[in-house]
This record gives C-alpha cells, structure tokens and sequence, in this order.
C-alpha cells in the first residue's frame, strides 16, 4: 500500500511531462473527446473526414429521397445504414458510393421497409 506523502498527487499531464522523450509530439484528446469516444463516438482521420465529405455530397446530389439513409467511414470501408421504401433504391445507393474517388468496400444495411 502506497504510504501518504503529504504532497498533492501529479497530474497525469506533469506525469508525462516529466517521463516522457518529447511528450508533444503525439497527440491527447481532449477531456471532451475522450468522453465522446467512451459513449460511442469515433474521431475520423483526415483521409476519413475527407471521403465522408465526397460520400455526402454524392449522396446528397443523387437525387433521390432517402432521409433515413446514413452511413459510417472506417478507412476507405463505407457501411451503408439504414431504411428506404422501394428496394430499387438499393443497388442505386451501392453504384452512388462507389463512384466516389478513394472509397472502397460497401458493406450495404440498408432495409426496405414499404411503410416508411
């Protein structure tokens, strides 16, 4: 059992500071990103936010009518998600994303629910 000090216990900041070679040049999320990521958030790269960007506007110039529809970026992967009310729809979405420089696999989840 660690013996009480007296002093005040060191940030983990001053921890670091003080231990580790160049402690600046990584990177610490902040106090609001690491609670984000604890409740599910995840933080895209640069080359994430990026094709997310290109897959937006693609899917949003399209035309078509599918306000239930989102999708995630995990690399160049692109997970479609999701509901639309005619199953025609679905190979349009597929054939949309990978016309989009840099994007790789499709992994569709999209369902067709006739009632939405």
């Amino acid at each position: 059992m660690a013996q009480p000090t007296g002093r005040t216990p060191r940030s983990y900041d001053e921890i670091t500071r003080s231990t580790v070679p160049e402690p600046d040049s990584s990177f610490r999320p902040t106090q609001d990103q690491e609670r984000a990521a604890f409740e599910g958030e995840r933080i895209l790269s640069s080359e994430e936010a990026e094709l997310h960007s290109k897959v937006a506007d693609a899917l949003r110039s399209s035309g078509l009518d599918i306000p239930e529809v989102s999708f995630e970026i995990d690399r160049t992967k692109v997970t479609l998600r999701g509901r639309v009310d005619d199953h025609t729809v679905l190979p349009l979405l597929e054939n949309i994303v990978r016309d989009v420089p840099d994007a790789g696999d499709i992994l569709n989840l999209v369902v067709v629910d006739p009632q939405t």
